[in-house]
Formats: C-alpha cells, structure tokens, sequence
C-alpha cells in the first residue's frame, strides 16, 4: 500500500467520488429530482465496485484493489428505494476490526517487508461485478470464489461454490447467459508454471453442470469473452506474468504483468456445449478488457464486437485512477472482428467508433445482429485529458449512427444498462446509470427513453450519499 496525495491543481471533479471511503446505507426511498420514475420498470439495478480504497490514510495502489460494494436501487410502481452494502469478505471483515490493510491485491502488496509478502494472502475483493439468479445475487472479482448476497438486504452470505468449484477454481466476473438455454457460460484462469484455463456451463440457478480445462502458454491476463451462439470466443491478450518477484514479493501481480506484443493476440475458439478448443490462431497484438455483441453471421463465421487497445497502458491508467489523478494516455475504440471458427483466422476486421469507449451492452429483448450497443463514451470535441467517461451513447450497427448522451460538466455516469419496456411494438427501453455530479459532490440514479437517448433524462433519482465509480452492473426485472 502507498501513501498518495494530490494537489488542487491537477485533480478532476471526478476524483470526489473516491477520495473518502463510501459510508453504507440502509434501504432508503429516493427522491425524485427531475421527471418521475417510469411505472413499467419494475424490478432492481445492481451495480458494483470498490468503495473503500484508503485505511488510516494508506490507499491503495491499483483502483482494482478497493473493497467491493453493491449499489441496488429497487424499482415498483413508480417509486425506488436503494441500499448500499459492502461485501463482507472475510478480508474485509479482517481488514475493518485491525483497521488496516492486511492483504495483497492485484496491483497492491500487503504491509511490510518482502520476506513478510511473499506468504500475504490475496484478498477476494469481490468488487468487478454481479450476478442475478433466482435465489440470490453474486458479486464477482477475477480470482476466486463468488459472494453470495441476499438480493434485498445485500448481506454477505459467504462464498458460494456453485456446486462444482474446488479450493483452487476461481469464477471470473463476465459470465454471459444463453438467450435461447438459459445457460450461463464463465471461465476462471488457475495459475500455475504455465496457466489453466477453466471452462464453465452452469443451468440457470448458477450451478456448474460442466467443467472443463484448456492449459495456457504463461501466464496471461484474460478479463472476459464472447458467447456467439454455438461458440465461445476467448482473445488472450499478449501480457505475460513475470512470475518470480511477484511470488517473492517483490511487485503486485500487476506491476509484474509484461506487455509482449511479439506473441500477438491468441483467439480460442471453443465449442460451447463440449467446452473443447476447435481452433487457435495468432493475430495482430492487442489488448481488451471488453466485448460487446457476439453471433453467428449467414456464411456462418463469428462476428464479435471488442473494444481494442494498442497495448497495455490502460493497465497503468486505471493504477493511477486510484490516486484521484491519472496522466498514463489509453484509448479503447469499438471494433468489429469476423473470424472463421474452423481455423480462429481473422477474416475482417472494422473499426465502428473511433471516440475513446469502454463498457459495450446489448440489449436481449432483440436480435442481436441488428441490436444496438450501448457504450460509455468520453466526450468528443473536448479536451479530456485526466476525465472519466462523461457521456455514454448506442451505436447503431445497420447505419453506424453513434447517438451521445452527455452528462454536462463535471458529470460522470456509469456503464449504461439497459431495461427492456415489454409489451411493445418494437423493442424499445430504458437506460440507467448512476451519476456522479462532482460540482454537487452528489451521486444520482439517471433513467432515459432508449429512443430519446440524446434527450434529457426521463427521471433524475438522489441517492443518499455519494456512491463511488463503479465497474459493471445489471438489471434484475421483478
């Protein structure tokens, strides 16, 4: 953990919301703002991310090392209430009676000397994204087990092993649900000499009806995945582990990452009911956190959406975000990529917005070749140097059309999620995100007509107290 301090000077708006730990709340009802909340949208928003980055003024060094905590915001006939919780792991829970850090994270090192960090547990943050499923909500984190949360108060249940996951199998945080089964497909990546890639099909309760392993060349960094019908799409990016100082202690795993662009990028095509590799080819070098829509075209060749990066700076980016500055440039643009399953060979490839992007959603109320992708997107024409995303937007793919909703100054909203209307002629729906307002230093619910995006939001919601940026989100429907 290090000591971090900024100056006026080079802070942006969006740093208030994590420059205090977030404080928790109880279920609250909200007041409306703007507008009034839609009487079709019926059900819940959750929304997770690390809420506490700092004990007894020691922050943490990577924003991905914060202790997670879920934001749900429960909708029925035109009113909301929210709750806000941390997830009790057991390092939290460790961490808050010592009130210090204790633990090693992704880009952070416990306390003390090397000879001390190198036996330093990792601590399950469980703080990247969450789960619905029938009985309960999970948060997720890359590198263990899930946490299970009761969906309405939010308390931590434990982990959760989802009826197959042994001591060793961590269960990634983008598991993608079939439209059609209902099956929900994930991985989780077990390190080793060389790393193991374990391959997930759960039924529709989350438990894990099949499990299967790929190994690995190194050890790489993979965030998540494409489902595409019949298929699972996995591009390991060209980021290598340097394993030896970071088992000794001597760097975070992050720090110890190696950006190695002369591997390329590895495409995996797995088959989706055997969970076996049909084909790996290498390409062009490049890094994704991302994916947006996945499907099958006519001539039966996979056409996924992936937001790219030229390498790996984003990795340093989001490392100095937990500062509440950051000066490291990356950029992620939305491309398309059509490749052959047979052989993973990369038959087209098409970049669809050019404006720095992140965080692509697909509606499911509606074909997925002609769906829209929604995006959070940075502002064009403006200067963003050191800003958060300030705008989000929906790519049309039939007519590249690109519609931006922008938040105004020193406003950030979250990875838009989108709610299905129901009971339509054509598909249509809502759009939520939670907004920081850093001139207000206020953190609001903001809900829009998906086709009026670039108009004013329908409803503006206060949510109680400021709620950190946050990674990923989803909507449960009542």
């Amino acid at each position: 953990m290090t000591a971090i301090t900024t100056t006026a000077s080079s802070t942006k708006a969006w740093a208030g919301a994590i420059a205090q730990p977030a404080p928790e709340f109880a279920l609250t009802p909200l007041s409306v703002l703007a507008g009034a909340v839609p009487a079709d949208l019926q059900g819940s928003l959750y929304r997770n991310g690390p809420g506490r980055l700092e004990r007894q003024g020691q922050r943490v060094s990577h924003w991905f090392d914060g202790d997670g905590a879920v934001l749900a915001v429960h909708f029925a006939d035109g009113q909301a209430q929210a709750i806000y919780r941390y997830v009790h792991s057991a390092g939290y829970v460790e961490e808050e009676a010592a009130d210090q850090f204790l633990y090693s994270g992704y880009g952070s090192l416990a306390p003390g000397p090397f000879w001390q960090r190198w036996q330093a547990q990792l601590k399950n943050a469980g703080n990247t994204s969450v789960l619905a499923l029938p009985d309960k909500l999970l948060a997720l984190w890359e590198g263990g087990w899930p946490h299970h949360l009761d969906p309405e108060t939010l308390e931590t249940q434990g982990v959760h092993p989802l009826g197959e996951l042994t001591d060793n199998d961590p269960y990634s945080a983008h598991p993608k649900r079939h439209p059609q089964t209902g099956h929900i497909f994930n991985f989780g990546i077990v390190p080793g000499a060389n790393a193991t890639l374990n391959l997930y099909r759960s039924d529709a309760t989350g438990h894990i009806e099949k499990k299967e392993s790929v190994p690995l060349n190194g050890i790489p960094l993979i965030h998540d995945f494409v489902l595409a019908d019949r298929y699972l799409v996995f591009c390991v990016p060209p980021v290598r582990l340097n394993p030896l100082p970071a088992v000794l202690g001597f760097q975070s795993f992050s720090d110890a990452l190696m950006w190695q662009p002369k591997h390329g990028t590895q495409l995996v095509v797995v088959d989706a009911e055997t969970l076996e590799v049909i084909s790996s080819e290498a390409v062009d070098p490049w890094y994704q956190w991302h994916f947006g829509k996945g499907f099958v075209n006519n001539d039966g060749d996979i056409v996924l959406e992936v937001v790219r990066y030229e390498d790996f700076a984003t990795n340093q980016q989001l490392k100095e975000i937990a500062s509440g500055q950051f000066k490291t440039p990356a950029v992620g643009q939305l491309w398309r990529v059509c490749v052959d399953p047979q052989t993973a060979v990369v038959r087209a490839q098409t970049c669809l917005v050019e404006d720095y992007c992140e965080f692509p959603q697909v509606p499911t109320d509606q074909p997925v070749v002609t769906a829209p992708t929604y995006l959070s997107l940075q502002t064009p024409g403006h200067d963003n140097t050191g800003e958060l995303f300030r705008a989000i937007a929906r790519f049309e793919p039939d007519t590249a059309k690109l519609t931006i909703a922008e938040a105004g100054k020193e406003r950030y909203p979250s990875e838009p999620i989108y709610v299905p209307k129901g009971d339509q002629a054509k598909p249509a729906g809502w759009v939520l995100s939670v907004v920081y307002d850093g001139a207000a230093h206020q953190s609001e619910v903001w809900i829009y007509d998906s086709d009026r995006l670039a108009a004013e939001p329908v409803c503006r919601l206060a949510l109680p107290s400021v709620i950190p940026h946050s990674f990923h989100g989803t909507w449960r429907p009542d």
